[in-house]
């Protein structure tokens, strides 16, 4: 009777350790997958973002200057969506690959998620920065010929590291890792490879290709399977019981 007692004692914690993380990873990756529709709705309706990102100064600076507490709070939304990418890509590995993590290609992963979440940052932070600064210039009368070509070099550079490296690059590379480690079945292993490979999709303007419509491609994407994995993580969770 008392190794009866023991045993449920013992395995009682056991069983919450393992299943709690599996509840706080389907919500984050849950909410990292509704959470960029905040700033769609937002900045899509102060701004029109992301179509304007490739738009000139001339069409940006004025909208960001009439709209700016809108912008800041857009932007805001989308650097803390930025920034929860990091914990997501952790809890998620650690979750789906519990015995990986001390692997090679897991510490791989787990530092593609650390660029990727400082690239993002890095390329948000100069909506909240130097644009509105550019816009009030811009709106005061200032040099536009100067401040066009403030706009323009610092948006091609800042947007190549947030989208380029951030958003493609690096976390393609951490979708690749967990599909290597990650013990999921075959159409979510499947799934995650093809996020990854639309995800890099947005690289081919480091050739000078104009990526268009795969920037909207790989967002959605990746949105996508940020949800149908947190759907999957409850659902695996539950029928563990």
């Amino acid at each position: 009777m008392n190794t009866d007692r023991t045993a449920t004692i013992d395995r009682s914690p056991t069983t919450d350790r393992k299943t709690v993380p599996a509840v706080a990873t389907a919500v984050l990756l849950l909410v990292e997958g509704l959470l960029l529709f905040v700033p769609l709705l937002v900045l899509g309706a102060a701004v029109d973002w992301p179509a304007s990102l490739g738009e000139p100064a001339g069409v940006v600076l004025p909208q960001v200057a009439e709209n700016e507490t809108a912008l800041r709070l857009g932007y805001l939304v989308y650097l803390a969506y930025s920034a929860l990418f990091l914990p997501v890509a952790l809890w998620t590995m650690a979750t789906l690959a519990p015995g990986r993590l001390d692997s090679r290609v897991a510490r791989l992963g787990m530092a593609f998620a650390a660029l990727s979440t400082l690239a993002r940052c890095l390329g948000i932070i100069r909506w909240l920065t130097t644009m509105p600064d550019l816009a009030q210039a811009w709106q005061s009368g200032g040099n536009k010929e100067a401040i066009e070509l403030q706009y323009d070099a610092f948006n091609s550079y800042a947007g190549g590291v947030g989208e380029l490296l951030g958003v493609s690059l690096f976390a393609a590379g951490w979708l690749l890792c967990l599909a290597k480690i990650a013990g999921i079945p075959l159409w979510l292993k499947g799934f995650t490879v093809l996020t990854a490979a639309a995800l890099a999709l947005p690289l081919v303007e480091l050739l000078g290709v104009d990526a268009g419509a795969l920037i909207s491609v790989s967002s959605g994407t990746v949105q996508i399977w940020f949800l149908v994995t947190g759907v999957y993580v409850l659902r695996r969770r539950n029928s563990l019981g």
